[in-house]
C-alpha cells in the first residue's frame, strides 16, 4: 500500500489532559485526517490507542517519555478526532494495514521517518501490521494486553467468546451493533471499560469524559464497528498472505494479569511465532496497562527504549 503524503499540518492548541502537548492535525492526500498530541525532544516515538479509548490513555506515562523523546500520540483512523471514512468495500478503509499507512505518513510529516511505537489494544495491531509492511520505519515495537489477531481467532473457545463478547458482536452487519451501541453509548462504554480495568479509578471521570465525548458521535461508533469487522476479514487474509514473515524490530510485550489475554495465552510464545526477537511480563492488571499501572509500564518502556 502506499504511504499517503502530506497536504497540511492545522496547529490545534494544548492537549487536554496532556501537560506539555500540542494538538495538531495531519492531512494527508488519502482524505485522511489524523490528530496528534506532540511534546518533547530525542528520539521519535509513537503511540497508539486502543479500543474504545483516544491517545488521552497515554496521559500518565506522555509526558515523562517526552523528557526523554519526542512524543507523538496520536489518535487512529476512525476514533478520536482523526477522520471516520466509509469502511469501503470489504472494510478496506479499516484494515490495519490502512491505519498502519497513516500512522507512517504523519510520522512522516512531522519528520520522523524512522521510530518506536508503543500500541495498546487496537494500537497494537497496527504496530504490528506497520512492522510487517514497512520495516525501515519501525525500530522497535512495544505490544500491550494483545496475542497477534491472527492467533486469537484460530484459537477462539467459549471462554474467549465470552470474555472478549465485542470481537463478535461489532463484526455483525451494519447497522445492527451500530444502532444498538448507539441507543445508549454511554452506557455501553461504561460497560466496556468496567469489565477490563480491574484497578479501580484507573479511568477517573476526566479521561471518561474525553472518551464519552468521542463515543456519543455515530460516525465513531461506525468507525469502530468497521475496525472489528476488517479484523476477521480482511486482516486475517493479509495475515494468511504473510504467515511466513516475521517482525524483526525488537519486541516488548506487556500484558494485564488479571485480563482475558493473560489468562488465555501464552502470550510470549504467540509473539515469538510472530517475531524473531521478544521479550515481556505480566504486570499485576488488567487490560489498560497504561492507565492501572502507569509507572510499572514506563520503567519497562524506558528499559526496552534505552
Amino acid at each position: 500500500m502506499r504511504v499517503p503524503g502530506l497536504v497540511d499540518l492545522v496547529a490545534r492548541g494544548a492537549a487536554p489532559l496532556l501537560p506539555g502537548f500540542q494538538l495538531a492535525d495531519v492531512r494527508l492526500d488519502n482524505g485522511v485526517t489524523i490528530r496528534t498530541a506532540r511534546a518533547g525532544d530525542g528520539p521519535p516515538l509513537l503511540l497508539l490507542h486502543g479500543h474504545p479509548q483516544t491517545h488521552v490513555t497515554w496521559r500518565k506515562i506522555a509526558p515523562q517519555l517526552a523528557q526523554r523523546f519526542s512524543v507523538v500520540a496520536a489518535d487512529l483512523r476512525g476514533y478520536g478526532d482523526s477522520s471516520k471514512p466509509a469502511g469501503g468495500e470489504r472494510h478496506v478503509h479499516y484494515g490495519k494495514r490502512a491505519m498502519a499507512a497513516d500512522q507512517v505518513a504523519a510520522m512522516a510529516a512531522l519528520g520522523h521517518r524512522s521510530f518506536a511505537v508503543a500500541g495498546h489494544d487496537r494500537g497494537a495491531r497496527v504496530a504490528h501490521r506497520m512492522a510487517l509492511d514497512h520495516p525501515d520505519a519501525v525500530q522497535r515495537m512495544a505490544v500491550f494486553d494483545v496475542a497477534p489477531t491472527a492467533t486469537m481467532y484460530a484459537r477462539t473457545d467459549k471462554a474467549f467468546a465470552t470474555r472478549y463478547f465485542w470481537w463478535f458482536f461489532l463484526i455483525q452487519p451494519a447497522p445492527l451493533p451500530e444502532k444498538m451501541i448507539g441507543a445508549d453509548p454511554e452506557f455501553f462504554l461504561r460497560h466496556h471499560i468496567d469489565g477490563q480495568v480491574k484497578t479501580p479509578g484507573a479511568t477517573e471521570p476526566a479521561a471518561f469524559a474525553e472518551y464519552l465525548r468521542c463515543y456519543r458521535d455515530p460516525a465513531t461508533i461506525a468507525a469502530i464497528c468497521e475496525d472489528y469487522r476488517a479484523a476477521a476479514t480482511i486482516d486475517l487474509e493479509h495475515d494468511q498472505a504473510d504467515s511466513d514473515r516475521r517482525v524483526t524490530a525488537p519486541l516488548l510485550a506487556l500484558w494485564g494479569a488479571k485480563g482475558t489475554v493473560g489468562a488465555l495465552y501464552e502470550v510470549l510464545d504467540t509473539w515469538r511465532d510472530k517475531a524473531t526477537d521478544v521479550r515481556g511480563r505480566a504486570l499485576d492488571c488488567g487490560h489498560t496497562l497504561q492507565e492501572e499501572r502507569p509507572d510499572e509500564v514506563l520503567d519497562e518502556l524506558l528499559r526496552f527504549l534505552a
